[in-house]
């Protein structure tokens, strides 16, 4: 940072929440000064000590509502959480075969629910002939099915409820951070001993803890789906981060059943094995079963945060791990009440999705996460590491999200001793919470500049999942429509997400550019929706009269047209997965002069990809697959992109792509000439922020409303200049 434009003296302190740790008094008083911090927090596995908590600093304490009463847990066994299970598939090589429940699962994590109530809910199927298996075929014991009457050569799977008897987060924490403590239980606030008890437990909570001002409740009720395999070849089987699997309970399903009027069972979770995804569009009861939950989620939680109020304390959620079913985007989230909203951020669209949310206070939490090491299992704060490379890394993306949208806060998490022997990295946080500091002052005088230009974002979900797919970044990072979220967060343009239903109530309104992006039959393409000809007729209509679309992967796919890509006569280009065999393809030819810079690397390779259209332009091809083409429509545009993935450079690309599509004006954006340098203009301070993405010094120019601002920038340095 340059110190003579930004005034960094002024941007020391305030908004910062720092994770103390007893035993480290020292150096919690003395990283709070350095990262001016006004707020300290405990950390999950961490405790602050008296003379922390009576330094002068705000508190913040953690809790997990639902994982610190094993003794309850332990004497209540039927108040733990639980979820469907399916089987390894077995093959009947006779007409009796047996099916062992729990092969190939962590049998830490699981044990069998065989009660009678639980039994009800149980199925066996034959996944051959996808036929249920009559219930007076099969019968347990010991940890298996038997079944009878099979068919030979067929497979066979059974679908049973299992208690979680080790919370997820704590176990992630002990198999990859060696923990050695108690494993934790998880309590389902769904029966109504556990309810009582923790609403007791947080009353009681509150009185024992009047140094606390904030309680920072780590997510309500519901876990994320994470489930472990016995093998470490496949350890993680299966996670979705907004799946409703872990939500199910004989309780909550005899209580859908009563309200919707129809049961449902373990095949609707189950779903042939791949359990309930959200990557796939929802059936008709997920949908049911999540409105379901939400309701539930949002009752029980207010009911806490009344009682944190009343006590004279602030409640705060971290928007991580066990926040199912809150959902801050859906309609029952204000209800709540949070006075603040904490996400984990590795990326610009978690930036965004934190700063959207109805709430008085967003904040984030930075990583790395002082571990020892990170999550894809890497050294962090141990031998080989550089933490100061990784928290520099998250926050060039990070940066360009905040210079669009404010937030109220960020900070850290974790144990601060691992910083001891990691100057850089200490200095890396200082630097990066005075540049927060700073854009969050521009913010509080006024907006930046943006151009006129709205982009709507089209898949199943809609605004329901604004901002987010399911998953961080570097767990989602291969999926085509996370890579343009992530584009889009640091874009000087209007985003909003919509879903097929709101296309077809006015949705388009509006928009300038709509975006549908993923794989053929996921949620994000929208799969059997594009079998809707009203669907397809309304888009069309959008484009004819002056619209543009960008389809990226496999947009509007779906079989049974005449073509794969629904909106193939839009885009100019359709997929080839056999149905041309015997047609020839249009010859083509690479626009020799495209009128954008053209970013190859960004563009996955799609074979298969053909024209539909001989005026369709092709702006990139590899292999002779056209990757990146352009089809005039109507008034409007169609734009096809193979698949896209994030960098700063691609970033720019998208942006000029937008420019383009809708002649905006962009002098008023701050926009560069150099394609790794990004800027915002905020015109209440008469400041621009420039931000170099690139590791070498750049020379460059930039637009403002003044005119052209020239700017020297280091080595991926943020600039503050007042013009």
């Amino acid at each position: 940072m340059n110190k003579g434009d930004s005034n960094m003296g002024d941007y020391h302190h305030g908004g910062f929440t720092l994770p103390g740790e007893a035993g480290y008094e020292k150096l919690t008083l003395e990283l709070a000064e350095k990262w001016g911090a006004d707020v300290i927090r405990d950390s999950d596995g961490t405790k602050l000590s008296p003379e922390i908590v009576e330094a002068g600093y705000r508190i913040y304490s953690t809790i997990c509502i639902i994982r610190e009463h094993n003794a309850f847990a332990q004497a209540h066994p039927d108040a733990q959480q639980q979820t469907f299970l399916s089987s390894e598939a077995v093959l009947a090589e006779d007409e009796t075969i047996e099916i062992p429940l729990l092969k190939g699962y962590f049998d830490e994590q699981f044990e069998i629910n065989d009660s009678e109530e639980a039994l009800e809910f149980w199925q066996v199927w034959d996944r051959t002939a996808n036929e249920l298996v009559p219930r007076e075929n099969w019968r347990y014991e010991n940890g298996a099915i038997t079944a009878s009457g099979c068919a030979r050569w067929h497979r066979y799977t059974a679908s049973f409820l299992c208690w979680r008897v080790w919370e997820e987060i704590n176990m992630y924490n002990h198999t990859t951070n060696h923990w050695t403590s108690e494993h934790l239980r998880q309590l389902d606030p769904r029966h109504p001993l556990a309810w009582e008890y923790l609403k007791d437990w947080l009353e009681k909570w509150c009185v024992a803890n009047p140094q606390t001002n904030v309680v920072r409740l780590t997510s309500l009720f519901y876990n994320f789906v994470w489930i472990f395999g016995d093998d470490m070849r496949r350890r993680s089987r299966f996670v979705d981060w907004a799946s409703y699997d872990f939500t199910v309970s004989p309780a909550a399903l005899r209580a859908f059943e009563a309200e919707y009027g129809y049961a449902l069972t373990a095949e609707d979770f189950i779903n042939q094995g791949r359990l309930q995804a959200t990557h796939r569009p929802p059936t008709a009861a997920k949908r049911a079963w999540m409105d379901f939950t939400q309701r539930f989620v949002a009752e029980k939680s207010r009911a806490l945060v009344e009682i944190i109020h009343r006590h004279g304390k602030q409640a705060y959620v971290f928007y991580d791990d066990s926040w199912v079913g809150m959902e801050p985007y859906g309609k029952y989230f204000a209800s709540i009440g949070f006075d603040g909203l904490i996400k984990c951020v590795f990326s610009g669209f978690e930036c965004r999705l934190c700063a959207g949310a109805d709430v008085p206070v967003h904040e984030l939490r930075f990583h790395p996460y002082l571990f020892p090491v990170g999550l894809g299992g890497l050294p962090t704060f141990s031998e080989g590491g550089h933490p100061e490379r990784d928290a520099l890394a998250y926050w060039l993306h990070v940066r360009r999200a905040l210079a669009r949208q404010a937030v109220d806060r960020i900070g850290l998490g974790g144990y601060l001793h691992l910083t001891i022997g990691y100057p850089a990295f200490n200095d890396a946080i200082e630097k990066m919470a005075v540049e927060f500091r700073r854009l969050k002052e521009l913010h509080g005088h006024g907006a930046p500049t943006a151009l006129d230009i709205q982009v709507a974002v089209l898949h199943t979900w809609g605004s329901l999942r604004s901002w987010t797919l399911s998953g961080h970044f570097h767990e989602t990072d291969g999926n085509i429509l996370i890579h343009i979220n992530e584009a889009l967060s640091g874009l000087p343009v209007k985003v909003k997400f919509i879903s097929f239903e709101d296309v077809l109530n006015g949705g388009l309104d509006g928009v300038d550019v709509l975006v549908n992006a993923g794989l053929m039959g996921d949620a994000w393409s929208g799969g059997d929706a594009w079998r809707d000809p009203a669907l397809v007729a309304e888009i069309t209509r959008f484009v004819y009269q002056g619209g543009a679309l960008i389809g990226a992967g496999e947009p509007s796919a779906a079989e049974g047209g005449d073509t794969l890509f629904r909106l193939a006569h839009i885009l100019g280009v359709d997929e080839d997965k056999g149905q041309y065999a015997c047609h020839a393809p249009w010859a083509f030819g690479t626009e020799r002069e495209p009128p954008l810079r053209v970013y190859a690397d960004a563009f996955a390779e799609r074979r298969g990809i053909r024209l539909t259209d001989p005026e369709t332009k092709v702006l990139c091809a590899k292999n002779g697959a056209p990757q990146l083409t352009m089809h005039d429509y109507g008034k409007g545009c169609g734009v096809y992109m193979s698949g896209f993935e994030y960098s700063p450079k691609a970033a720019r690309m998208l942006l000029d792509l937008l420019i383009l599509l809708t002649g905006a004006q962009g002098c008023a954006a701050g926009l560069c000439d150099h394609p790794l340098v990004e800027a915002a203009w905020f015109p209440a301070d008469s400041t621009l922020v420039a931000m170099n993405n690139a590791d070498e010094p750049v020379d460059t120019a930039i637009d403002c409303p003044k005119g052209k601002v020239r700017v020297h920038l280091g080595p991926l340095e943020t600039l503050f200049k007042e013009v």
